[in-house]
């Protein structure tokens, strides 16, 4: 089927000939639903946090730092606006007269009733001014096209989201804030990773650089910022609708990005022991912080107790003293009856000490994440679920529509039971009990892909998504679910959404 053409084509991009062949089988053969048994919810899978518990996980979470926990913040970034401005492309794509017809509907007539409130007006006004226009057309235009801001092709990180009193941030600049406030390192240091497309790395660095020394000076911190982009490698085939290479005009294969589950490798190649995870657009004003930093390092101090309860279990279970190993082994089959809510097998229960303790291994010797859930408002994200794997354990996982047979009433209705949903608010431990980094593309689900059918230049396609990031990239982790507020949760998924309270300035929410 792949041509030497197209082999060298691969070669040159440091794509494998097996990973391919093997993408091009996942076409033909599509990919199995999630088999999901029940929503996870509280208490009976999502962890309850009261006013009793949440201050001693801060108090554990903080007492970690001060021991020297080498910790980070991860943050995706490379994503263009362009959707967040949907609308407003589709008003400048209307002729004239549909334009001035259409300002007075929503959701334009907000738009333009209430453009001074949002943070990147005073730039906008600028172009206006030179140009001396009013025209909706022109205004929307000078927002979004190459000519003016051109906010419709930049990332979401470089835009200006939030408005204070001499001057506007970026996206960038509040992680910079949150980073400074819960993940700040025993030496005052504080370290944050973004992904980022290579065609935006310049102005990316050059406002970190900006930014470092803005911040550092103002709260005695250094900082250390690093970013990566998307491996080509990750990167994959697209076919025509008889799941054959998808060839484009000049004859090569048409690959496409893997989706933010290729970020796994990006991920797999930091240093730190713990990290923070969190999506570029969910961020907050800086006065309504309060809540993002406290159930942050709730989330954290809960990853540290699991951590330190599996960690024991398992320097135990290398113990030579057989009387330690016994007690170990007790310790770790009640672990994983009481905390991950798994029954041991018999044939394990009266098996042989190594058979009990390679079982045991085989369980907690994982990378570890703590998820953020927030009671489901009709906000769209994952669910937190019960879900049988392959081989027949049933886990937590973070599951996404589209995952789920539409044509399963019993599963369908399962979605309709759900209680909570995925913000993409994680904290994962990445090392093992013996200090050494887990290779996480081991820890991969290759069954929690997705398949989409797309088009370039009238021709139909199939693309094809890596599992998720937080969906099958993580799914053989050990995983925890905390109930956190909704007011942990801010994301900015259309230019509207500026508009908000919590993305609005202080004075604004004392109308």
């Amino acid at each position: 089927m792949l041509t030497e053409k197209d082999l060298i084509q691969l070669e040159k991009n440091n794509l494998s000939i097996e990973k391919v062949k093997s993408q091009i089988q996942n076409f033909i053969d599509g990919f199995p639903f999630c088999n999901i048994q029940k929503p996870a919810t509280l208490n009976d899978g999502i962890i309850n946090i009261n006013s009793k518990n949440e201050q001693s996980y801060i108090d554990a979470f903080e007492k970690s730092i001060s021991k020297g926990l080498d910790i980070g913040k991860f943050v995706p970034a490379s994503g263009a606006a362009s959707r967040m401005f949907k609308d407003l492309f589709s008003f400048i794509n209307k002729n004239h007269t549909d334009q001035i017809k259409e300002k007075s509907q929503e959701p334009y007539s907000t738009f333009f009733n209430e453009l001074s409130d949002f943070a990147f007006y005073e730039d906008l006004n600028k172009i206006l001014i030179k140009n001396n226009t009013e025209d909706p057309g022109e205004i929307i235009g000078q927002l979004l096209l190459e000519n003016g801001l051109n906010y419709g092709e930049l990332p979401k990180g470089l835009l200006k989201f939030h408005k204070y009193d001499d001057y506007s941030s970026t996206p960038m600049e509040e992680h910079f804030k949150e980073g400074i406030a819960y993940a700040l390192k025993s030496d005052k240091s504080c370290s944050i990773h973004f992904t980022v497309s290579p065609e935006h790395h310049d102005r990316f660095k050059e406002l970190a650089d900006k930014l470092c020394e803005k911040y550092e000076k103002q709260h005695g911190v250094k900082l250390s910022i690093n970013f990566s982009f998307q491996k080509k490698s990750t990167d994959t085939i697209a076919v025509d609708m008889e799941n054959k290479p998808f060839y484009q005009e000049d004859g090569t294969i048409l690959f496409r990005p893997g989706g933010h589950g290729a970020l796994i490798e990006n991920l797999n190649d930091l240093e730190y022991e713990m990290v923070f995870i969190k999506n570029i657009d969910n961020v907050i004003q800086e006065h309504l912080l309060a809540d993002t930093i406290k159930y942050k390092k709730v989330i954290g101090g809960v990853l540290i107790n699991k951590k330190e309860g599996i960690f024991k279990i398992l320097k135990g279970l290398d113990n030579q003293d057989l009387s330690i190993q016994t007690n170990s082994i007790e310790e770790g089959f009640k672990f994983l009856n009481n905390e991950l809510k798994q029954s041991i097998p018999s044939a394990i229960e009266n098996g042989t000490i190594n058979d009990q303790i390679n079982y045991i291994k085989n369980f907690l010797n994982k990378p570890i994440r703590v998820c953020g859930m927030v009671k489901n408002e009709g906000e769209p994200g994952g669910g937190p679920f019960w879900v049988k794997q392959s081989n027949g354990n049933v886990t937590l996982q973070i599951v996404e529509g589209p995952q789920i047979d539409p044509n399963d009433f019993k599963k369908q209705a399962l979605i309709k039971q759900s209680t909570h949903f995925n913000p993409v608010d994680l904290v994962c431990y990445l090392k093992d009990y013996k200090g050494d980094k887990f290779d996480l593309t081991n820890f991969i689900d290759h069954d929690a892909g997705f398949i989409s059918e797309k088009s370039l230049n009238g021709r139909e396609l199939k693309a094809l998504e890596l599992p998720g990031l937080w969906n099958g990239a993580m799914a053989n982790w050990i995983t925890f679910f905390v109930e956190v507020p909704i007011t942990t949760f801010n994301p900015v998924k259309t230019v509207m959404d500026l508009l908000r309270p919590q993305h609005q300035p202080k004075l604004e929410l004392q109308k």
